[in-house]
């Protein structure tokens, strides 16, 4: 499991318009094609540096792809990207603020102390 990846795909994705609707419509080939093109790249880097073993496990693979942020809570991802992220995905689909209630909702359930989200 990597936080750092989790964060990287949900920071990677909030901020590209394009990506966003790609991941709305297609979420699952999203994931796929993101970690074949992007999970290895070094952020920042614009010299073509690259790692070579970073992946998603089964568990992030299959929270990213069916849109389970409660999960990725509990996987440590951090609670600002997932929302962000989640906020451009879904808001219009709720009436204003609707789907910052239903998200608070679905984490309701948790308790302090949070999932630890350092990377």
């Amino acid at each position: 499991m990597s936080k750092y990846l989790l964060n990287k795909f949900l920071f990677t994705v909030d901020r590209d318009p394009e990506l966003v609707e790609r991941y709305r419509e297609q979420p699952r080939a999203t994931v796929d094609w993101w970690e074949a093109a992007y999970a290895n790249r070094i952020l920042g880097c614009h010299t073509g540096e690259s790692s070579t073993w970073l992946h998603f496990d089964d568990r992030e693979r299959e929270a990213l792809a069916s849109h389970d942020y409660p999960v990725l809570f509990e996987l440590g991802a951090h609670p600002f990207l997932t929302l962000t992220l989640f906020i451009a995905l879904f808001e219009r689909d709720h009436p204003p603020l609707g789907f910052q209630t239903e998200y608070a909702r679905r984490l309701a359930h948790e308790r302090l102390p949070y999932p630890d989200i350092a990377t």
